[in-house]
């Protein structure tokens, strides 16, 4: 005797939902590219060699050499003889306790050098002169200082052999003259013009330098 057909189980809702999230999810992973995959982060690639840039060395700055200072010590007769005072002023006379006055034969005597002065005897003017032997680089700055502050005084004698240069400033007179070395300087309220001090220069440079 046939088996009655027995009714058909119903299928829970939940089955159904099941099914179709999974139908769901194929449809969604059928539209996908799959080449893409997800984002990833990464950390940069590691620096290699030294952590830090190493700074330039500073340059090294050679100090300019020292030059050491050339005594020049001579009696002051022999840097101008009593004969060429007497030619330049019959009333010049060596100056008692003459010191420098004159910032510039202060410097020649700084520089190792020579001053002497001589003093008019009735009015107490005094002649300075002042004589002193540079180093090569201190000689060329004393003549650039010269040439700056300074007329350039061609009959003081040849350049570049001599190089002669005067000024007239706060009614002082100062010839300067350099020549082989030798920075001659001389100075006094009687030098008005270049050619007041021409014959005392002439006298300091033949017996001086020669």
């Amino acid at each position: 005797m046939p088996r009655p057909n027995a009714p058909l189980p119903r299928l829970r809702p939940a089955v159904f939902a099941a099914a179709g999230a999974t139908a769901l999810a194929l449809v969604l992973s059928a539209c996908t590219d799959p080449s893409a995959s997800p984002a990833e982060t990464s950390a940069p690639p590691a620096a290699t060699g030294s952590a830090a840039a190493t700074a330039p060395a500073e340059p090294t700055i050679e100090p300019e050499p020292t030059e050491e200072p050339i005594p020049f010590e001579v009696a002051c007769d022999e840097i101008l003889t009593p004969d060429q005072v007497y030619a330049f002023n019959p009333n010049y006379g060596t100056a008692p306790d003459y010191a420098p006055s004159a910032a510039t034969i202060a410097d020649v005597v700084a520089a190792s050098g020579t001053a002497c002065g001589w003093s008019n005897q009735t009015s107490g003017e005094v002649i300075e002169v002042g004589v002193a032997t540079l180093p090569e680089h201190a000689y060329e700055l004393q003549v650039g200082d010269a040439a700056m502050r300074s007329n350039p005084v061609p009959t003081y004698g040849t350049p570049p052999e001599v190089e002669g240069f005067f000024r007239q400033s706060g009614g002082v007179g100062q010839a300067q003259v350099f020549a082989d070395g030798y920075w001659i300087v001389v100075e006094s309220p009687v030098l008005f013009e270049p050619g007041d001090a021409q014959g005392l220069v002439a006298d300091v440079i033949a017996n001086v330098v020669g």
